[in-house]
């Protein structure tokens, strides 16, 4: 007993300790050290071959990955609403060992959005002792009492649940059109000295279910996205961050695009454009731009609250508008992400994800 008390001292110790040290690393290694050394971690190379259902699960070779999901939604008059539910995995030593013997930490965030308000929560774990993890058969992803959970292992029906303070939800997510891989059949590419992971998406849920905001209940409906990645060094040291957009448009095509700035003032962009069917469509970088139309003052930070973003063989150009230009995640490693709506050659909603300001 006095052996388990005392590895759960040293476990919290160092979770404090890194926590402390968050702020210095992201900034000494590009947006929260994911350009640190990642000697001894497995690599990302090409071919991707995704499998699925394995590739739903954990890859503890890896040193980074996370379960990430947004919904658009809105109330029974018209109100819109977002919300986000993100599982992340880190590895201190590649591989997994039982119990306290775990080298996983985890950590997670939630948050709910609206016109007025943006609410959000974080909580750590580590692995090996049920507090937190990821299985299949049937799926599984939790951490204390959040959980994204499924009847089987085909993620093609969730229940996505959560809570923090001012709010909760409880989510069902359906779909029937298969995963989606990002990029080269689920290789990413990040930076032109050939950084990488392996990604892939599922845009296509439609979502119901109780979003309450100070007590009050709410039932919603809209659209959901998870996005699935894993790598062990997916940014470069003059990597400062990324704008990430992912865009539910009313014909029924989904967009991705992301933007990693680097410290130079270039970017490296890509993105995918997926048909209604679900077949992905990988876009050349020259073929993107992505640029800041307004600014807004968050948390003493300079952010974009507002773009323009065209791409030339889709013919899509389009302004968009955050729902809540305040939707700062102050969380270990703070970014920002709320829901947007857009407007030009298409319209539509999604979600934009901003990072490094």
């Amino acid at each position: 007993m006095s052996g388990d008390r005392l590895d759960r001292r040293r476990f919290c110790a160092t979770l404090a300790v890194q926590a402390l040290a968050l702020p210095a690393l992201a900034a000494a290694q590009g947006y929260a050290g994911l350009a640190t050394d990642a000697e001894g971690f497995a690599a990302v190379t090409p071919p991707a071959r995704l499998a699925f259902p394995r590739d739903h699960g954990p890859h503890p070779d890896f040193r980074i990955e996370w379960w990430y999901v947004t919904a658009d939604l809105e109330g029974p008059d018209g109100t819109p609403y977002g919300i986000q539910w993100t599982l992340f995995r880190q590895a201190m030593a590649p591989g997994d060992r039982p119990g306290w013997e775990s080298p996983q930490v985890w950590m997670a965030h939630a948050a709910a959005t609206s016109a007025t308000d943006h609410r959000f929560a974080e909580t750590f774990a580590r692995g090996g002792v049920g507090q937190a993890g990821v299985a299949l058969s049937p799926f599984r992803a939790v951490i204390d009492d959040w959980s994204m959970t499924g009847p089987d292992d085909s993620l093609a029906a969730l229940t996505l649940r959560a809570e923090g303070k001012g709010f909760a939800y409880d989510l069902h997510l359906a779909t029937d059109r298969p995963p989606v891989p990002q990029g080269d059949n689920g290789y990413s590419v990040k930076s032109a000295r050939g950084q990488a992971s392996y990604y892939y998406s599922q845009p296509f849920y439609a979502v119901t279910g109780t979003l309450t905001l100070d007590g009050r209940a709410v039932p919603v409906t809209g659209q959901g996205w998870l996005d699935r990645e894993w790598s062990s060094q997916p940014l470069t040291a003059d990597q400062d961050g990324w704008d990430w957009f992912a865009l539910h448009l009313g014909t029924g095509e989904k967009v991705m695009v992301y933007r990693l700035r680097n410290s130079d003032g270039s970017a490296w962009l890509a993105g995918t454009w997926i048909a209604p069917d679900g077949t992905p469509d990988p876009l050349p970088r020259d073929a993107i731009t992505a640029t800041p139309t307004a600014w807004t003052e968050v948390a003493g930070r300079r952010l974009p609250a507002g773009w323009h973003l065209a791409i030339s063989p889709a013919g899509l150009a389009v302004d968009i508008a955050p729902l809540n230009p305040q939707s700062w995640m102050g969380t270990a490693y703070a970014y920002w992400e709320g829901p947007i709506a857009f407007t030009g050659t298409h319209s539509g909603r999604g979600y934009l994800e901003m990072t490094g300001y």
